[in-house]
């Protein structure tokens, strides 16, 4: 880093993105990407606009935000869009803790939070899980802060039910909840039910996942209108054009076609449960997941072991160094032609 970074950011601990290495093809299972591509109409979409990138886009996101709506039975006042999820995120940390405000989510979670509550000073708690990885709800209630829940959780890809989501949020009444649902559409339950119900719940969604647009960065967030017009204010005080007019028009193309991306979905669910149980069968406790990727360990080998031989084969897979998850690894679901190079790989490794 240069001399001329004031010290406030000089110690933070930045997010470390999946690796994305370009000295030989790879079988990419450490990003979380969907194997599958957009659809036709969200293509054509991106690309009809391309012709009109001299424009500024629309700063209220009005189209995008009308078909989010309709698809979720909210009021475009109740949407949000933003350049990823992240970006939510980040203005959430911003908005609803603040310098000197307190925060509280998972100790293994997705890790961009703690770098949030950093950048923003924020005196965040890290809540630890239970032996077997799950979130015991009972430790959010009544809290004095910003809560933030990744419902699935990441890396572990376990869920609370929406019941326990609620739990939290009637004893934190005076706190905004955020749940992070970027997995949700893999088999969970999402929360965006509550949010008529609770004004502090801020739902957020990515449409790198579900929709095969990671690529496009764009992400929403459903709340009561009031939790909308906060961040709303954050974005006009920095970025009001955050979405682009390709991202746009390819995201309101992706929510007209929900039936495509929910039948991938549900795809990546089966082969999923089948890659899990081909995993099983070779020893390895495999964490039961709604998510689009696996959390797995073996007796056999060590995880940064298996991560860097399966590496050395051409299969990337994600490992964290943390002591509690580092015999893990995180398996991103491919198709099933892709699982089955990562079932004949760990094979290969383990001597089978």
């Amino acid at each position: 880093m240069s001399r001329y970074l004031i010290d406030t950011y000089r110690s933070l601990e930045v997010y470390t993105p999946g690796e994305q290495p370009r000295d030989m093809q790879y079988v990419k299972l450490n990003t979380n990407e969907s194997p599958y591509p957009p659809s036709p109409a969200v293509i054509a979409a991106a690309s009809g606009e391309a012709g009109r990138l001299q424009l500024y886009s629309d700063p209220t996101c009005a189209a995008l935000r009308d078909v989010i709506a309709g698809l979720y039975g909210v009021e475009r006042e109740n949407v949000y869009a933003s350049n990823g999820s992240d970006d939510i995120l980040n203005f959430a940390f911003m908005a609803f803790a603040g310098r000197g405000g307190r925060a509280y989510f998972p100790d293994i979670t997705y890790g961009f939070y703690k770098v949030f509550g950093d950048l923003h000073g924020v005196d965040y708690t890290e809540i630890p899980l239970e032996d077997d990885f799950t979130v015991d709800p009972a430790k959010y209630h009544g809290k004095d802060g910003l809560i933030v829940i990744a419902n699935p959780n990441a890396p572990t890809g376990l869920a609370l039910s929406v019941d326990a989501i609620e739990g939290i949020l009637k004893t934190n009444p005076d706190h905004v909840v955020v749940v992070d649902e970027a997995y949700v559409d893999f088999g969970a339950d999402s929360c965006v039910k509550l949010v008529s119900k609770y004004p502090n719940l801020l739902v957020c969604q990515t449409f790198s996942k579900s929709r095969s647009m990671a690529g496009a960065r764009l992400g929403f967030a459903i709340a009561d209108a009031g939790l909308i017009a906060d961040l709303d204010r954050i974005r006009y005080s920095t970025n009001p054009y955050n979405v682009n007019r390709m991202t746009m028009a390819a995201g309101a193309a992706a929510i007209g076609d929900n039936d495509y991306y929910m039948q991938n979905c549900r795809k990546i669910e089966a082969t999923r449960e089948a890659a899990a149980e081909r995993l099983r069968a070779l020893g390895f406790t495999v964490i039961p997941s709604k998510a689009n990727f696996l959390f797995a360990k073996s007796d056999r080998v060590d995880g940064e072991t298996l991560y860097l031989e399966l590496k050395k084969r051409g299969v990337l897979v994600r490992h964290f160094t943390a002591e509690r998850i580092r015999d893990y690894d995180r398996i991103t679901v491919g198709t099933p032609e892709q699982m089955d190079i990562l079932i004949q790989k760990i094979s290969e490794i383990l001597g089978d």
